[in-house]
């Protein structure tokens, strides 16, 4: 069984749509902020779990802060969540415009981890879908070893056991810095040109690549 990696990433997915304001801001937002600032974006999740995490699901290692408070990042690309975004028959799902559209944003986990720290800044990761009532959540990097990282690292997720293990998720409280954003995965060519065009007048330029393998 694959032990921690040594150097971990970290996997948030979007709509490529948001990735302006994203950047005007500086800031990728949690579910609750954007709720509070009014933010205009658009919207890939389940509208049901959602809903389940600004209002039913605590993050049990900070009393009093809710899951759908922080930004959530997967430790994976090609997610559970990016196939059912690419089958586009979820019914709890209103959006339908597959993956094609959907990038990867890439950051590294002790880099982030250790900003996090220094501004007092709260984070934690759970063992699977943070979603889920029986959630375990960390915030220490010491207890990495409770994810599952063969399920993680699996391209096939039919299994019960990696199904869960493959969502466990890193998240951080209020917002994550767009600083700390070190690569954008895409697609294909087009979506490349496109983010490109996005970044051209940002003081903050991330390196964007193509990775299909990241995609279905």
């Amino acid at each position: 069984m694959p032990g921690v990696p040594e150097n971990p990433k970290i996997y948030h997915i979007t709509h490529l749509q948001n990735l302006a304001q994203i950047i005007e801001t500086g800031k990728l937002w949690s579910d609750a902020k954007r709720i509070e600032l009014g933010l205009d974006c658009e919207i890939v999740g389940m509208s049901a779990i959602k809903k389940r995490r600004l209002e039913d699901l605590p993050v049990k290692c900070h009393p009093a802060t809710m899951v759908g408070e922080y930004v959530p990042f997967y430790f994976c690309p090609r997610s559970i969540m990016l196939f059912i975004l690419h089958r586009g028959n979820h019914i709890d799902v209103t959006y339908h415009g597959g993956q094609a559209r959907i990038i990867h944003l890439v950051a590294d986990l002790k880099e982030t981890v250790e900003w996090a720290n220094s501004r007092e800044r709260q984070w934690a990761f759970s063992d699977c879908n943070a979603g889920a009532h029986y959630a375990m959540f960390f915030n220490t990097l010491g207890k990495l070893n409770k994810i599952n990282w063969e399920a993680v690292e699996a391209t096939d997720f039919q299994h019960p056991a990696v199904k869960e293990g493959k969502q466990a998720e890193f998240l951080i409280f209020k917002s994550f810095p767009w600083k700390l954003i070190e690569r954008i995965g895409v697609i294909n060519t087009e979506i490349q040109e496109q983010v490109g065009n996005i970044l051209s007048s940002a003081s903050h330029k991330p390196i964007v690549s193509i990775e299909r393998t990241w995609y279905f």
